[in-house]
């Protein structure tokens, strides 16, 4: 799939800049982009919000009803928010209370605190401050609690709980709230930080037909996200899918591979291992059989837009809800996976969830339908390829150093998952990351200052 051309970028970022939202100047590393002879690239070149496909531009206006110069300027925004919320978390440390976007087309960003000393930085970084009870670390700790006590207590009639950041409290939705209260109750967790609601859902894995790509192993699931593991190539797809040992065929019957690992319930994650007559490329499929062209694996924040493809239902689009979910299937509970407004039916598990060009996971399962709406719960990429030790089939990046060039040297490298607030050394230099990710070549540190900010 060509790209957009670049004077869609440009005018996805001059929509981005009348629509007031966050000053580029204020972005990590952007600062002295005019000074020198080679400006670093703004958090939206980094994100190749230029290269987002076509297909995924017409799902957005679809499904959020907006224009198509609206969502290439909301895409252009969600990747600058994404990193002025990273950097204030650094800046915020142990207050910090999570970042969410909102708004149909401009996507402001919303940075919450406990402490009010922090409001003037937030602010500083043309956010808008939230001062709240309790910080992120707080609400994970009582998820956690939530998550242990799911394991000994009945959960089938409050099937999901998550940290929601909007709120600042863990949320758990019952189907029965005395079924809520009981875990509740079983974790020892204050009732001050959760929220229980009511709800008719009973989420299930969706299995069967295809989501991206079909392939069978005596059903049928959809391939997620192409991958190579060394010179080994494959793709990954969701546990319920398959365990280690099982083979597979590709949409056409001919033998495929073989499932490697496999992680379901607990977690809904997994990857095969293609025999030489497939190769992985770094594409997923869309509407119509149009190729969309994989740029990284960055972490939209909460809020942002997000689009999945899959045979059944074709391409859709939404919001993030929350990440950091459980969710309880007749099969077990399942943790970490993302909650979304996207919605899916029977048939499009295992495909693809992308934000611009940035994958985000594979379907894992969710409840309704796109007729009437529907809730989905997609596994995160990056747990699956650091799990694993897989490499995402990208467009994106450049070439390392050429020949005759000094390797730098640190403990940054290519290939590694790094996650918000882990530290590298890069040519001398510390860094720390500010969006989780999958490192590739042509995103070394210095060069990307969207995902890391010098120590």
């Amino acid at each position: 799939m060509p790209p957009i051309h670049h004077r869609r970028a440009a005018a996805a970022c001059a929509a981005f800049a009348a629509a007031g939202a966050l000053a580029l100047a204020g972005l990590p590393g952007t600062a002295n982009a005019q000074a020198g002879p080679a400006p670093l690239p703004s958090p939206a070149e980094t994100a190749g919000v230029d290269r987002t496909s076509p297909e995924v531009l017409k799902a957005m206006q679809r499904d959020l009803g907006i224009t198509s110069a609206q969502a290439e300027a909301r895409l252009v925004n969600e990747a600058d928010a994404g990193a002025v919320a990273g950097a204030l978390q650094g800046a915020i440390g142990r207050d910090f209370a999570g970042a969410w976007v909102q708004g149909r087309t401009s996507a402001r960003l919303t940075v919450a605190t406990t402490d009010a000393s922090d409001v003037p930085a937030i602010e500083a970084r043309g956010a808008r401050a939230e001062v709240v009870p309790h910080s992120v670390a707080q609400l994970d700790a009582a998820k956690a609690r939530l998550d242990r006590a799911a394991r000994k207590t009945a959960t089938r009639d409050a099937p999901v709980w998550y940290v929601d950041v909007r709120s600042n409290a863990v949320v758990v939705r019952a189907v029965h709230v005395s079924a809520a209260k009981s875990l509740v109750s079983a974790a020892g967790v204050r009732s001050s930080l959760v929220q229980i609601e009511r709800t008719a859902e009973r989420p299930r894995p969706l299995y069967d037909l295809v989501g991206g790509e079909a392939y069978y192993m005596g059903g049928r699931c959809s391939i997620g996200f192409p991958v190579t593991k060394g010179t080994q190539q494959g793709f990954a797809t969701a546990g319920h899918c398959g365990r280690a040992g099982t083979a597979t065929t590709g949409y056409n019957q001919v033998a495929q591979g073989t499932f490697q690992a496999s992680t379901f319930p607990g977690r809904d994650m997994a990857w095969v291992a293609t025999n030489s007559q497939w190769t992985a490329t770094p594409y997923v499929k869309g509407q119509g059989g149009q190729r969309i062209g994989v740029g990284g694996s960055t972490q939209s924040p909460v809020g942002a837009s997000i689009c999945r493809s899959g045979s059944t239902t074709g391409w859709h689009c939404g919001t993030i809800q929350q990440h950091n979910t459980s969710v309880t299937y007749p099969e077990g509970t399942i943790s970490g996976v993302t909650r979304t407004t996207v919605c899916a039916e029977p048939g499009d598990s295992g495909g693809s969830y992308i934000s611009g060009s940035q994958a985000q996971g594979v379907t894992s399962g969710g409840s309704g339908n796109c007729s009437s709406g529907g809730t989905t719960f997609h596994q995160p990429i990056n747990p699956l390829l650091q799990q694993y030790g897989l490499t995402l089939k990208t467009t994106g990046g450049g070439p390392g150093p050429g020949p005759g060039d000094p390797e730098p040297g640190g403990t940054w490298a290519a290939g590694k998952v790094y996650a918000p607030g882990d530290s590298v050394t890069y040519g001398g230099s510390a860094y720390r990351c500010l969006q989780g990710h999958q490192a590739q070549a042509g995103w070394e540190p210095p060069n990307t200052p969207a995902l890391w900010q010098r120590a």
